[in-house]
């Protein structure tokens, strides 16, 4: 779950700056090779000097955080592009400015576009990075992603504080109301899955024993996007956690996911999780050995064996010393 590669994309806006900073600060936490990618904002081209102005981010970084980073040499015009450098990341650290034009609407703004195909934790940075996440929120809906998601959480810090969030769904409540079903009766629903929702908060937090006393939980009742954006605001969590349902862009348009709206309510820092990441620390290193390493001859300890056919070496000294008829010349 530690993240061993991080892509940080900008736009060398001041979100794009932020994320830099962000994704330099977690390289230094945990020992991670950062690389910088550019995204042009869609529509523009790209500044004549944005490949000079990428680099000389990297090189600062480097400097003064001590940790190993680099430029793309590629700039990204697409979100494919950005796609395309995914592979060999662990987390994605998101920086670009708000995308507001009409087509965007029928299309997608940039981040949703990547949230769809990449398959790794992407981290959205609005806020300026002074100092490592000492406290995140989690929101949870119980699926067995959601202790993977807890994990990631842990592994981004582990020693910050860390509260689970579910909120109940008020949707069956309504419909009870429509069946003119008693208030006591309706109360006595909403007790029951408030008990429900504490008992699986306690069995996400069971597993860490060693930490519980920095992990917190609270249960709210409404719409899980707006309620987690209230939990965060009250409770000032500097990062929201949150996880992703596989989508498309169509069923976007008429369900948009809890993550997306987080996202657009929220004005703190978010990470979203696909429920189908993959960390890419394990097959890239494995990759990277096989092409880095180089040819070895292993050789058996002990005594040699005799070989099985006489040495070429010997028999023709032997010859030019024996006579015609093949006897020595002594």
């Amino acid at each position: 779950m530690t993240p061993h590669s991080i892509l940080a994309v900008t736009d060398f806006s001041p979100s794009g700056n932020n994320a830099l900073s962000r994704a330099a600060l977690l390289g230094a936490q945990h020992g991670a090779t950062l690389r910088l990618g550019y995204l042009v904002y869609p529509g523009d081209a790209p500044p004549a000097d944005a490949a000079d102005r990428l680099a000389q981010h990297a090189l600062q970084l480097s400097r003064r955080h001590g940790i190993r980073a680099y430029a793309l040499s590629r700039l990204a015009l697409t979100v494919e592009d950005v796609l395309a450098e995914v592979r060999s990341a662990d987390l994605v650290v998101w920086g670009t400015a708000p995308v507001r034009s009409l087509r965007s609407f029928f299309s997608g703004k940039p981040i949703e576009q990547f949230l769809r195909s990449a398959r790794r934790p992407v981290l959205v940075v609005r806020r300026e990075a002074q100092h490592d996440y000492r406290s995140l929120i989690v929101a949870v809906d119980f699926t067995p992603a959601s202790r993977a998601l807890v994990e990631v959480s842990f592994a981004l810090n582990s020693s910050a504080q860390v509260e689970l969030f579910h909120a109940v769904s008020t949707a069956n409540e309504g419909k009870l109301r429509y069946a003119e079903v008693s208030d006591h009766a309706i109360q006595a629903y909403r007790s029951a899955c408030r008990r429900y929702a504490q008992d699986r908060l306690f069995w996400l937090t069971d597993s860490y024993d060693s930490r519980r006393n920095r992990v917190l939980s609270a249960v709210g009742h409404g719409d899980a996007a707006r309620q987690t954006v209230v939990q965060q605001q009250n409770s000032g969590a500097e990062l929201t956690v949150v996880g992703r349902h596989p989508s498309s862009r169509l069923s976007e348009l008429f369900f948009e996911s809890t993550a997306n709206r987080i996202l657009r309510f929220s004005s703190t820092d978010v990470l979203v999780v696909p429920h189908d990441y993959e960390p890419a620390s394990g097959a890239t290193a494995v990759k990277r050995l096989a092409i880095d390493s180089p040819a070895v001859c292993r050789v058996r300890a002990g005594a040699p064996e005799p070989p099985a056919l006489p040495n070429p070496a010997a028999v023709l000294a032997r010859r030019c010393q024996a006579g015609p008829c093949g006897q020595s010349s002594s």
